[in-house]
């Protein structure tokens, strides 16, 4: 059996959002250096904002009102 380890010893991430600092979790060990953002939440406003900055781009998708 694997030993145990404590929080403080996994690997910490900054959210590119919020700035919050978040540890390393089991389900994100394949893809842990792809992750940029804490929660759920931060990853909908990160999609929000990349929606908002293209229709604002010469060229882009308007969006939706």
């Amino acid at each position: 059996m694997a030993r145990m380890r404590r929080k403080a010893d996994l690997p910490v991430k900054t959210c590119r959002i919020c700035a919050r600092p978040f540890a390393w979790r089991r389900k994100w060990a394949r893809v842990w250096e792809t992750i940029e953002t804490c929660s759920t939440r931060c990853r909908d406003a990160a999609r929000r904002d990349r929606k908002n900055e293209q229709a604002r781009e010469p060229g882009g998708h308007p969006g939706f009102p």
